[in-house]
């Protein structure tokens, strides 16, 4: 995302003359480089009236369904304070495409409510970890196809939000089915059914109320759509010939795309906290003394604190058009949690449990932030759904999670907590890291332009002799 114009860029990085910098400055902004920016007052209300109809009628429905996403991957740990892994016999420590994933892991969930062994369970669980792959990464692209670069990271948050939101919800859930003991089911298997009702229904919504994109919305008029196309074009290329076909020459750039590569690497070491640990999460405050349906209750703070923070640094990001510090604090808040966590007596439970309200309140905040971060550095359409889907690759370190917080580390998970500790200062410096080679890379690119003249840079901005961000028009966001 395109948080440092090009003015700046050459006035204030390289110190060169600052008339050749505005002048500079002014080129790139009549080309609109940065991303798509409402110039008059006209526009702007355009804009903004625009990005609510899509706010109304395009996000709730995803964020209701990724809701139940979010409960499906975390009701194994709600279910497991019940004693499931000992009702069922095994060992503890062992658009159409969207709406038939959706259908699929809301079966696959209730699926969980009839298993009776530990083969049975992995074999559910493999299912539904494939019938959900595809989801997340789906969406993030699906949503950048309706909103300009710099109104992606709040939409992510709200978004991916509701995986923390989930986490809340399902204590809350899971507290109420476990006070059930009548019939013959067990309370957790009530809990498996009805989480899994509920995506089976919304997937029927999903051919209805979801349009392929902003030319087909059936809320907008004429007028709308046609705006709509408008700046996402402008926002998506350079050049204005953005195009939303994935092509031959996407897939070639994605496999060169460094930035990319270095950004899945970090991504895979953070995402420890959200996408492993949490599904473990009300073990681990089960370990603290607290009993079954209280130790999902006690869940609760940790995930709401944990939602709030993401909206406040996602909305902050936006609003600055700054993603690395935003991401580096979200990332020093899940340091310092550990910190607490690891280094204070299991009998200090309400320091241990600060510690994890603290950690989880930083957990959520960096993957929607860097998810936009990369959206707007590459404006080829083709190319970012690419992108986005391999940077869900992350989801790898559920294994991680799922390998670390083994019974045997119980009731204190020390040694998981200090692994994940670890691996979260890795991480931060990764993406500190994919900064610098961004800064780098802005830098000389301003060395270039300021030797350039508009004629030039004219030529650069609408040949394809460079496409999308490797462009010498192109500037990073940071």
């Amino acid at each position: 995302m395109s948080g440092v114009t090009a003015d700046r860029l050459a006035a204030e990085i390289l110190y060169v003359d600052q008339a050749k910098a505005d002048e500079l400055g002014e080129e790139l902004r009549t080309n609109r480089q940065g991303g798509y920016h409402p110039i008059t007052e006209e526009e702007r209300k355009a804009h903004y009236r625009l990005n609510r109809k899509f706010d109304l009628c395009v996000l709730p429905l995803l964020i209701a369904i990724y809701l139940f996403n979010g409960l499906d991957r975390s009701n194994l740990g709600n279910a497991q304070t019940d004693n499931f892994s000992t009702d069922i016999g095994i060992p503890a420590s062992s658009i159409w495409f969207l709406a038939v994933i959706c259908f699929c892991w809301g079966l696959l969930t209730i699926c969980h409510a009839f298993v009776k062994s530990d083969s049975q369970l992995i074999a559910v669980r493999l299912l539904m970890g494939i019938a959900e792959s595809g989801f997340y990464p789906t969406c993030l692209s699906y949503l950048s196809l309706f909103y300009p670069r710099h109104d992606l990271a709040f939409r992510f948050a709200m978004f991916y939000g509701m995986y923390a939101v989930a986490g809340a919800f399902g204590g809350l859930i899971a507290f109420g089915i476990f006070q059930i003991h009548s019939g013959t089911l067990h309370p957790w298997q009530y809990l498996f059914i009805l989480e899994g009702c509920i995506p089976i229904i919304l997937s029927c919504l999903i051919p209805i109320l979801l349009s392929k994109d902003p030319k087909s919305a059936w809320f907008l008029k004429p007028e709308e759509r046609e705006y709509a196309e408008k700046r996402m074009i402008i926002d998506a290329a350079a050049n204005l010939n953005g195009t939303f076909k994935i092509s031959k020459r996407d897939v070639i750039e994605i496999v060169k795309d460094w930035k990319l590569w270095f950004t899945l690497f970090a991504n895979t070491l953070a995402g420890t906290c959200p996408q492993g640990f949490t599904i473990f999460f009300p073990v681990v405050v089960k370990g603290l003394g607290y009993a079954g349906a209280l130790a999902n209750l006690m869940t609760v703070p940790p995930y709401v604190c944990g939602t709030l923070v993401l909206l406040i640094f996602a909305y902050s990001s936006d609003r600055r058009k700054e993603r690395t510090l935003h991401i580096l604090g979200g990332m020093l808040i899940i340091i310092i949690g550990l910190i607490i966590t690891v280094t204070l007596p299991l009998q200090n439970t309400g320091g241990r449990y600060a510690g994890l309200l603290i950690l989880l309140s930083g957990s959520f905040v960096f993957s929607p932030i860097v998810s936009a971060w990369y959206a707007g550095n590459t404006p080829e359409p083709g190319k970012r759904t690419i992108g986005l889907a391999i940077i869900g690759w992350g989801n790898v370190s559920g294994i991680i999670g799922s390998e670390l917080f083994q019974a045997q580390y119980g009731p204190d998970y020390r040694y998981p907590l200090q692994v994940t500790l670890g691996l979260m200062v890795v991480a931060l410096a990764g993406y500190v890291f994919v900064h610098i080679l961004l800064r780098l890379a802005n830098r000389s690119r301003a060395k270039k332009l300021a030797t350039m003249t508009p004629e030039q840079i004219e030529e650069e901005n609408t040949s394809d002799v460079r496409v999308g961000d490797k462009k010498y028009t192109f500037v990073y966001g940071l």
